[in-house]
């Protein structure tokens, strides 16, 4: 079943770049940077979500330094 959705969740970053590369904002720079934004798709066309992630990953980090030992 995780395979399928890896596989799935890559050929939608295939999908996204092409998409992206003939009729995005950004055609303009090319295939490889559209892939590379195609990668976090779900974070482009869901912008809350990218604020979610990025506060998740703020608090583990805190609590990887508060946990640490020196």
């Amino acid at each position: 079943m995780g395979r399928l959705l890896l596989g799935f969740y890559v050929l939608l970053i295939f999908v996204f770049a092409i998409y992206g590369n003939w009729w995005g904002d950004n055609a303009y720079k090319g295939f490889w940077f559209n892939l590379g934004g195609a990668v976090f798709w779900p974070v482009i066309l869901f912008p809350g979500l990218g604020k979610v992630i990025g506060g998740i990953l703020m608090v583990a980090f805190v609590g990887f330094l508060v946990t640490r030992r020196g």
